[in-house]
This record gives structure tokens, C-alpha cells and sequence, in this order.
């Protein structure tokens, strides 16, 4: 069997040129919102990620399959349905930290690495930007760049 190719990857797609083309104003808005987020917490400016992830920094990982690749550090994506934030997932010591985040974030939902946000109004801002900088310190700490 021949190795997978890779779907999501950097791209050359202008990250304000997307976030423009999101169909719903709201969603545009919260867009730009979380994308300020992380421009905070990471000091990276965005690329885009496959055709609709906005990722930040990047990290080179290997599967115990042997299935490698590189992905961005942090990211998200402003999807139709939810708000979507790509976080670590495993918070390794900090798990209690993580807990207090989502306690305090408010309405949300979670995936194993995914946080879905149906409206930005519903959530504590200060604590989606906590659990961003939690998920952006982990990261940085099992992938040192």
C-alpha cells in the first residue's frame, strides 16, 4: 500500500481573502475575531490550510504507523455549522487548567480536538483566548520547533 497523500497543506489562498468569501456576516465577523485571537496568542500571521482551515506556525508529526506530515500549531475554521478551533486535545499536566477554561467558556461543544462554537456572543472571550494560548503552550512544548 502506498503512502497517503496529505489533504491538508499550507497554501498560497490570502487568509483575509477567505475570511471576505465566508457567505454569513456574523460568521465573517467571528472570523475575524478569533483570527485576532490567535495572531495574540501564536505572534504568527495566518496561511490557509487545505480550503478551509486558518492555521498558525506548523509542526512535523509521526504516527506510530509510521504516517507522517506537517500541520499548523494552532488554527481554526469559521465552518457553516459551528465556529470550529483546533486545539492540542491532551492537555499532558494542565488538564485542570484546560477543565477551569471550559468551565468558564460557556456554551460549546467538543470534539477530540475540535471545540465548536455555534456563536462567539454564547462564550467567555477571555477564555476561548486562555484555552488557545493553553492548547498553543502544549504544542510548543511536545514539538519544540
Amino acid at each position: 500500500m502506498g503512502k497517503a497523500e496529505i489533504k491538508t497543506k499550507a497554501t498560497d489562498v490570502a487568509v483575509d481573502d477567505f475570511i471576505a468569501a465566508v457567505p454569513h456576516e456574523r460568521r465573517r465577523e467571528e472570523a475575524r475575531i478569533v483570527d485576532a485571537i490567535h495572531r495574540r496568542v501564536t505572534g504568527f500571521e495566518p496561511k490557509m490550510w487545505g480550503p478551509s482551515i486558518i492555521g498558525y506556525g506548523s509542526y512535523d508529526y509521526v504516527y506510530d504507523s509510521g504516517h507522517s506530515g506537517t500541520m499548523c500549531r494552532a488554527g481554526f475554521s469559521p465552518r457553516k455549522a459551528a465556529m470550529t478551533v483546533y486545539l492540542m486535545g491532551n492537555y499532558c499536566d494542565r488538564q485542570a487548567e484546560a477543565d477551569a477554561l471550559f468551565a468558564r467558556l460557556g456554551k460549546h461543544k467538543t470534539g477530540k480536538s475540535c471545540l465548536y462554537i455555534n456563536k462567539l456572543a454564547d462564550v467567555d472571550l477571555d477564555a476561548l483566548e486562555g484555552l488557545v494560548a493553553l492548547s498553543w503552550d502544549v504544542m510548543n512544548r511536545l514539538y519544540p520547533a
